[in-house]
């Protein structure tokens, strides 16, 4: 109660006799400023104003000394989920959204004003009951965010250990040298290094030694992740591909139907249909594009490991028959990976057991 008299001292000519029923604000979120368009109850927005980010959050406490709810909304992307909590802390109604083009027109007018005030109209018709206004992105529980930022880093680390691989062949190259492969382990390089000149030792040496040290970090971390894995896993389903698809997807029980895991994991044909003409489209790619190279590949060595289990069997004319076009096979282990995400689900949840899908199991 101190608080909110404190904060109704400092709104100047603002009236709180009588508060409002909601106010709701449209955030363009930037790294050193929040533009903010505000609409009160039903009335036009009001134009775009522009806060440094301790300034915002003071301005949204006082909104909410003005209005009965508010609620707000931004885009998804580098700044996490960091705002969502504070405001969430704070009592104020939040959602994150996913990243699109808000100029609906095609005009190209395109600045923080106009996307703040894109967000408040959609949040204005999601309020109103029209639930396609805005697609939401589910935020993780700060758990489920630290465990997904441990296997991610573990990915980034995988992918600076190619870079660097790859930075030494392309110097061994404008030399003469031709390598393929890694080039850099003790035991290429003990072949390698005495037909190189003494120069260009001395520069490849600077490659060695930091894949030397991405490569230690590498294992760490991949070891801390197969740890992490339960014994009791399908086989081929290592513990490493396990944990990394299980911090993708966070919680499994988010789900409550098939569609909705086969969406978020991208793999769904998308459709082209107008009046009489219909046709099947390539896959969406909309959702979690990690999630999606992870079911790939996890099908590929389920198709060798469980040949046996239901899903494979749909598909095995497909896959194990070298004369399927490419095209083809491409599909099929599509198809596989899509059902093998929702095998997984049900498993996970409860809804099956491993011995009704056909599972081979470890542990």
């Amino acid at each position: 109660m101190q608080q909110q008299n404190t904060l109704t001292s400092q709104l100047g000519g603002e009236q709180v006799a009588k508060k409002h029923q909601s106010i709701k604000l449209g955030l363009d979120v930037h790294a050193d400023s929040i533009r903010v368009v505000r609409m009160v109850d039903g009335a036009t927005p009001q134009p775009a104003q522009r806060f440094r980010p301790e300034e915002f959050l003071l301005w949204v406490a006082k909104q909410l000394v003005l209005a009965e709810k508010v609620f707000t909304c931004y885009e998804a992307g580098p700044f996490g989920y960091g705002l969502h909590r504070q405001l969430t802390r704070m009592g104020v109604t939040n959602w994150v959204v996913r990243p699109q083009v808000l100029n609906d027109y095609g005009n190209n007018v395109n600045t923080d004003k106009t996307d703040a005030l894109a967000l408040t109209q959609r949040l204005d018709r999601y309020l109103q009951g029209n639930r396609k206004a805005l697609a939401l992105v589910r935020v993780p529980t700060p758990e489920e965010e630290q465990k997904r930022i441990a296997s991610r880093q573990r990915e980034q680390l995988q992918r600076e250990r190619k870079r660097l691989a790859a930075q030494g062949r392309s110097l061994l190259l404008t030399q003469g040298w031709r390598e393929k492969g890694a080039w850099w382990p003790a035991a290429r390089w003990a072949g390698l290094q005495p037909a190189l000149p003494p120069w260009l030792v001395e520069r490849l040496e600077v490659f060695r030694r930091l894949l030397a040290m991405v490569q230690a970090e590498l294992n760490t971390a991949t070891r801390a992740l197969e740890a992490a894995a339960p014994t009791l896993r399908p086989r081929g389903l290592g513990g490493l591909t396990y944990e990394a698809i299980t911090r993708e997807v966070g919680d499994w029980h988010r789900f409550t139907n098939r569609k909705q895991v086969g969406s978020y994991t991208g793999l769904c044909a998308g459709v082209s249909s107008s009046g009489l003409s219909s046709r099947m489209l390539p896959i969406t790619k909309h959702g979690n594009v990690r999630l999606r190279t992870l079911l790939i590949e996890l099908a590929w060595r389920l198709v060798v490991w469980q040949s046996q289990c239901r899903a494979v069997q749909k598909w095995k004319h497909l896959l194990l028959t070298p004369k399927t076009p490419v095209g083809a096979r491409k599909k099929a282990i599509v198809a596989l990976a899509r059902q093998l995400a929702i095998d997984l689900w049900r498993w996970q949840t409860g809804r099956i057991q491993p011995e009704a899908l056909g599972w081979v199991m470890l542990g």
